[in-house]
């Protein structure tokens, strides 16, 4: 009988652990890759800010709650005031990468949100 899958990879792990315990050189003995990405988030301007919000279609009050920071916050940034931190550039330039998706995930966001304010009155 053959083994299953899920019996092969405990098997073949159990050899990587042996190989690790022994002080093996892993790479002679199993395929390693090294993957590097680059991640360098683009600087945002406060004009690049609101071309990402506007994107999306969406005020500053749900664009700002999307991405996880307060209105106040988005304000200085759509003002020149402050700049966005890394985080905030990162996930706005996967928002500017593939807007269509981002759209999608806000519209289905916004979906679920109706129904838990106002009394299911759409905000």
């Amino acid at each position: 009988m053959s083994k299953t899958r899920g019996e092969k990879i405990i098997e073949r792990l159990k050899g990587f652990a042996e190989s690790l315990e022994n002080g093996d050189n892993i790479t002679d003995k199993f395929t390693c890759r090294t993957i590097k990405l680059n991640l360098q988030p683009t600087a945002y301007s406060a004009d690049l800010v609101k071309e990402v919000r506007n994107l999306l279609g969406s005020s500053q009050a749900i664009f700002a709650e999307f991405i996880g920071v307060s209105v106040k916050t988005l304000q200085d940034w759509e003002q020149g005031r402050k700049s966005p931190q890394n985080t905030a550039c990162r996930f706005m330039d996967e928002i500017r990468g593939n807007p269509g998706y981002w759209q999608k995930r806000l519209r289905d966001s916004a979906g679920l949100a109706d129904e838990t304010k106002n009394g299911g009155i759409p905000c």
